[in-house]
C-alpha cells in the first residue's frame, strides 16, 4: 500500500488557510446581497450604496484571492502542475493589486463607521500598501527567475491579505471577555491581526531558506539565486 501521509500533510495548509477565509467571505457575500437586493440604506452601509463600485470590486477581488491563493502553498500541486500554478499565479496578482488599491481607496474616501478611527484607517493605509508593494515586488521577482524572493514577496502579501480572517479570532476572545471593542481596542485588534499573520509569514519564508528550494519542472531559477530574502 502506498504511504500516503506526504501528499495528505501538504493539504494542510491550503486547507487551513481556507478554513481561515471563510467568514471573511461569508461577510463580504452577504454584503454583495445587500447590495444588489436592495436592503435598507443604514448609517452602517450608506457609504456602501452611495459609492458601490469599489465595496464589489474588494468583494470579489478578495474572496478569488483568498481561496485561490491557498492553494498556491500545496508543495505536491506546484510540482505536478506548473502550468497551473502559474496561470493561477497572474490570476492571483490581478486580484491582490485590486484588492488592496480598492482597500486604500475605501479607506482613504469613505466616511469613518462607527468604531472606526484614524488609527485604524492609518493601519489600514500601511498594511494596504505594504500588500500591494509585496505584489508588485513578487512580480519582479519571477520576472527575474528568482523563485525564492518570488515565493518570499507573495507570501507576505498573501498573509496581508488574509488579515481579515485572523482579525475574526483577535477580535473573539476580547467580545468574550470585554465585550465590544472601543475605538482604540478595535484598531490595535484589527491591526493584531496584519502583524500575526506576517509573523507567520516570516516564519515560514525562514524555515523554507534553511531547505534546498524545489524547482517546479517547467520552471528556470535564476542562476546562483539566494537562498534567503
Amino acid at each position: 500500500m502506498t504511504d500516503t501521509s506526504p501528499a495528505r500533510a501538504g493539504w494542510l495548509a491550503p486547507t487551513g488557510l481556507i478554513v481561515l477565509s471563510v467568514v471573511p467571505v461569508i461577510a463580504g457575500a452577504v454584503r454583495l446581497g445587500e447590495l444588489t437586493a436592495g436592503a435598507e440604506v443604514t448609517a452602517e452601509n450608506a457609504r456602501f450604496f452611495a459609492a458601490p463600485v469599489p465595496i464589489v470590486l474588494h468583494i470579489l477581488s478578495v474572496t478569488v484571492y483568498s481561496l485561490l491563493g491557498a492553494f498556491q502553498f500545496a508543495p505536491g500541486l506546484r510540482r505536478r502542475r506548473p502550468g497551473w500554478h502559474r496561470a493561477a499565479g497572474r490570476l492571483l496578482v490581478g486580484c491582490g493589486l485590486v484588492a488592496a488599491l480598492s482597500g486604500l481607496w475605501m479607506t482613504v474616501f469613505y466616511a469613518f463607521p462607527a468604531g472606526d478611527g484614524a488609527l485604524l484607517a492609518g493601519f489600514r493605509l500601511v498594511f494596504g500598501s505594504g500588500m500591494a508593494l509585496s505584489i508588485v515586488l513578487g512580480l519582479a521577482a519571477i520576472r527575474r527567475r528568482d523563485i525564492v524572493r518570488h515565493r518570499a514577496w507573495m507570501t507576505r502579501g498573501y498573509a496581508i491579505g488574509l488579515g481579515a480572517g485572523t482579525q475574526v479570532l483577535t477580535h473573539l476572545p476580547w467580545s468574550l471577555v470585554a465585550g465590544e471593542p472601543g475605538e482604540f481596542s478595535r484598531a490595535l485588534l484589527m491591526g493584531a491581526g496584519w502583524v500575526i499573520n506576517l509573523a507567520v509569514a516570516e516564519w515560514i519564508i525562514r524555515r523554507r531558506s534553511a531547505g534546498p528550494v524545489r524547482t517546479p519542472a517547467g520552471a528556470r531559477p535564476r542562476p546562483n539565486a539566494p537562498i534567503s530574502s
